[in-house]
């Protein structure tokens, strides 16, 4: 058989060889990337989840951040409004020094007075403008958060803890305290100490 004659069934051989190969292929491709497409799923679920941690936690970071400045600028004036709530004191006290009587027979200490009162009503406003609030317990229940106990009275006919008397008022600042508020409480009575109430209505 000449060489010629042995080309068409070597070409046969390799066009087979090639058809096989060909069905071979695909299925193997096919596996081989089902198995890269979940690695790669796998790999974008994890970025994806640690960009959502780090976008969480920049939120929070700028949250704080704000919170922190927001406080600054409500809380920056503590000392100084510290400072101030004493000269609310002194006003006050400077017009409780001046008698009723005074103020009818003596036409000067009348308008002294009057200015001193437009003043502190001028404080008390800039107070509530800077979220300055004064704490006047008087008939309220003792909160060791706000009020300072100085002494405690006998025989007041209030039940025990109750602020009856207020030596120097209290302030808070956007709701925190400020200063304390200096008070005399109701002292419980033998009744109360042992437990038994007596009924005042009766």
């Amino acid at each position: 058989m000449s060489e010629e004659q042995n080309k068409p069934a070597e070409a046969e051989v390799e066009q087979t060889e090639a058809a096989k190969d060909a069905q071979q292929t695909p299925a193997g491709n096919g596996a081989g990337n089902g198995e890269r497409v979940a690695q790669l799923e796998a790999e974008v679920a994890s970025l994806k989840d640690q960009l959502l941690r780090q976008m969480a936690e920049v939120e929070n970071t700028r949250r704080r951040a704000q919170r922190d400045r927001e406080d600054a600028s409500k809380f920056a004036v503590s000392s100084f409004a510290k400072e101030l709530v004493s000269v609310a004191d002194n006003l006050r006290r400077a017009l409780d020094a001046v008698p009723a009587e005074g103020r009818e027979h003596d036409e000067m200490l009348k308008s002294l007075a009057v200015g001193v009162e437009a003043t502190e009503r001028q404080l008390y406003a800039a107070f509530d403008r800077a979220g300055i609030k004064k704490i006047d317990p008087s008939g309220e229940l003792f909160d060791p958060n706000f009020h300072q106990v100085m002494f405690e009275i006998e025989n007041t006919g209030k039940p025990a803890g109750t602020v009856v008397q207020v030596l120097q008022p209290g302030y808070t600042i956007h709701g925190r305290l400020l200063r304390e508020a200096m008070v005399g409480v109701a002292k419980a009575g033998p009744n109360e100490a042992s437990g038994q109430h007596v009924d005042t209505k009766a």
